[in-house]
């Protein structure tokens, strides 16, 4: 369409500036689309991408398209043959264009739509949808904000930090994950779990911001708390009192398993269907829930016994004075070790091997929850997704929904 108002229009709706111009406007009614043909104006010189300098224009790259922000119900594309500009100190080069970043295959204002689009959307099918481009293209979008996300950062000081596994594949596939608990953000991904992972995670942060570190919370995965004491010395190892929980939770289940399958050899039905009661924290139970609890005679079950030992050992963590948590420990693991449960009793062993660390949470008061909770997303991204190909979808997916970075062009 040859109209010198509406190329002015459209050029005023991009912002362009001399010497760009719009060259014309193309509309397809049947397609629903919109091209916009953009040009500089002939002789005019144009910036070096460099230096800035203006510089005369040496011939032309080939003609590229960029998606924009969609024209109504019509989906609106620019097209341009890139002029390549003749700089004396840089040679010939390509000029930027203004209305998109180097490599993009959209506008500057459409990623950050798309990004905006991206973030509220429940899945990436109906971010594909709503903005009518591939999964491919969403993830490049995702791609290109965490890039720019992760290069604006700067060596914020970071007191605690978090580090926590994921799975990632179906099967035995993990990520390991670095987080700030202050700031509930996650710093980085790296596959696997092991020393080297952890290490990787660390080495990540800036020397600066590794001495400032205090803490960090973990579970008791010896690899975690090896790379801990290689990369950042100074910080205390903190075991997570959540992941200690749970594994003495894990220990009373164990209890109920034998203890179940033995009583059904000789027809007692006591105890099956009731793996949920002694899951279930006491206070989150609900009526039901506590009726059936109420019901069983827990001092006459090992099971009860065992959870009566998890539930004793929640004490520990309202201690604010290590002489006196060091006290009810013994105490605890005392009757433990005496308990004859033998799962109880592996994973009391296992607590005191890490006992420095469990004690180091009275000084710090840090735990993994905001890292847990960190966790709950990043499920409901891989689940949303419907799994990644690759890991690098899975970290940037992380990255980009929970990283707290700025992502926009």
């Amino acid at each position: 369409m040859n109209n010198p108002t509406l190329k002015e229009h459209y050029g005023q709706l991009l912002n362009l500036v001399h010497p760009w111009m719009v060259a014309d406007v193309e509309l397809d009614t049947e397609k629903l689309g919109i091209t916009i043909h953009v040009a500089t104006v002939s002789g005019e010189k144009i910036p070096c991408p460099t230096c800035g300098k203006p510089c005369s224009k040496e011939d032309h790259r080939e003609e590229r398209s960029w998606r924009h922000l969609d024209t109504m119900q019509f989906t609106t594309t620019i097209v341009c043959r890139t002029p390549r500009i003749s700089c004396p100190e840089h040679g010939i080069i390509t000029a930027n264009v203004p209305w998109a970043g180097a490599y993009s295959r959209f506008t500057e204002l459409f990623e950050r739509f798309a990004i905006d689009v991206i973030k509220a959307a429940k899945t990436i099918k109906s971010a594909t949808e709503l903005l009518r481009i591939s999964w491919d293209q969403v993830h490049e979008i995702q791609k290109r904000a965490v890039e720019r996300g992760m290069a604006r950062r700067k060596d914020e000081t970071i007191v605690h930090l978090g580090i926590d596994e994921k799975s990632f594949l179906k099967g035995h596939s993990y990520a390991s994950i670095l987080s700030d608990l202050d700031q509930v953000r996650v710093l980085d991904v790296t596959p696997n779990r092991d020393e080297e992972a952890a290490k990787t995670l660390m080495e990540s942060l800036s020397e600066e911001q590794r001495e400032n570190v205090e803490a960090i919370a973990m579970d008791m995965w010896l690899a975690f708390k090896k790379a801990a004491n290689a990369i950042i010395p100074n910080a205390e190892v903190v075991h997570d009192k959540y992941h200690i929980t749970t594994y003495l939770t894990k220990a009373v289940d164990s209890v109920r398993k034998k203890e179940n399958n033995s009583m059904l050899k000789i027809g007692d039905n006591t105890l099956k269907g009731t793996k949920f009661v002694w899951l279930t924290n006491k206070e989150n139970m609900n009526d039901k829930t506590k009726e059936i609890f109420r019901s069983l005679a827990i001092d006459e079950l090992k099971v009860g016994r065992a959870w009566s030992i998890k539930e004793l050992f929640k004490h520990f963590w309202n201690y604010s004075y290590r002489g006196a948590a060091e006290s009810f420990f013994k105490r605890w693991y005392f009757r433990v070790t005496h308990s004859k449960l033998k799962p109880m009793i592996e994973a009391a062993k296992t607590i005191k091997r890490h006992v420095e660390g469990v004690m180091a949470y009275l000084k710090h008061k840090i735990t993994n929850a905001a890292a847990e909770g960190l966790n709950s997303k990043i499920q409901n991204i891989k689940s949303n997704a419907r799994g990644f190909r690759n890991f690098q979808n899975y970290r940037i997916a992380i990255l980009f929904h929970c990283g707290k970075l700025n992502l926009y062009p």
